[in-house]
């Protein structure tokens, strides 16, 4: 890789450096599924959070001249994300998920999860948004999803579990630095375990969901993030099995359970064949999520149509 003596006299754009980075970043074959799907957004991204900029900067800055101090800070980022083959996230602390600006380090995953859209739109059509009082966000990481939720319902209180201490410190800095720790309650343990009993309008979830040959064919990227957020056994349900379990004791009749499980959901269908699912539909790109309503999860309770298979 060139030197920053190279660099320094032969770059001094914001553009220059964006187009270099995305060249380097091609040239290693770095993998973009961390918020970017391209080289030259990964570089863009990089680039302007090194500069304290906006993403939505006016095209006439890119046009602007680096100092060589500013030239220095941009140069070691891009070096880094080739180096050592961490997701942007990680490098900048930073990540955006629905809206809202989080911190993030190598004890969470980096925020992606299309969650975010539901969120977004306040879980309509599904719940009537104006009814929500309490939401229960499982296997929460830095928090974002508790934390979007408790933005999207300002007169909800928001529990959020991780079996992580290490992930819930992340949480802990996301909550205070957004101002809804009079909202959002963290609590340690696995799944429900600590829980009080109540009963919640949403219990949403992005659980380790990843079986034993994904997480075999993991990217290097991927493989930076702690691997208690991503593995889940053999068929990927370890964790989803417990969620499906013991929702009939948290969710309200009128109340809906949200849960991701990317490739896993072929082997959910397997064990759960006459459970009505409904799987959701996004706007932007496509993920494997099911919704099931309170109500129809409590009939199928009673019929034990989940219990035999989930425990």
């Amino acid at each position: 890789m060139e030197k920053f003596e190279e660099i320094n006299d032969s770059f001094h754009t914001l553009a220059d450096f964006v187009r270099w980075g995305a060249s380097i970043f091609n040239r290693a074959h770095l993998e973009f599924n961390h918020g970017t799907t391209n080289a030259a957004d990964e570089a863009l991204y990089l680039v302007l959070h090194a500069l304290h900029l906006d993403h939505d900067i006016p095209d006439w800055l890119l046009a602007t001249q680096l100092t060589r101090n500013e030239k220095n800070v941009v140069y070691k980022r891009l070096r880094k994300r080739v180096e050592e083959r961490q997701p942007s996230a990680y490098i900048s602390h930073h990540a955006r998920f629905a809206g809202l600006d989080f911190y993030v380090d190598e004890r969470v995953l980096v925020p992606r999860s299309p969650i975010a859209e539901l969120i977004e739109r306040r879980f309509e059509p599904w719940i009537d948004p104006t009814r929500v009082k309490r939401v229960l966000d499982l296997c929460t990481g830095s928090g974002c999803i508790a934390i979007a939720c408790a933005y999207a319902f300002p007169d909800a209180v928001v529990d959020a579990t991780d079996i992580s201490a290490e992930a819930l410190d992340v949480a802990r800095i996301n909550v205070k630095r957004l101002h809804v720790d009079n909202r959002v309650k963290l609590h340690q343990g696995d799944v429900y375990a600590g829980l009080e009993a109540t009963h919640y309008d949403i219990i949403v979830s992005n659980p380790p969901y990843l079986d034993a040959a994904d997480m075999a064919s993991l990217s290097i990227e991927h493989q930076r993030e702690p691997a208690l957020g991503l593995a889940a056994g053999d068929n990927g349900l370890q964790v989803v099995r417990p969620i499906l379990a013991g929702a009939s004791n948290y969710l309200a009749t009128d109340g809906i359970l949200v849960v991701e499980v990317g490739n896993s959901r072929g082997a959910l269908l397997q064990i759960c064949p006459h459970v009505p699912f409904t799987w959701l539909e996004f706007e932007r790109g496509h993920a494997e999520v099911f919704l099931l309503r309170g109500r129809l999860f409590a009939a199928l309770q009673k019929r034990h149509a989940l219990e035999k298979h989930v425990r």
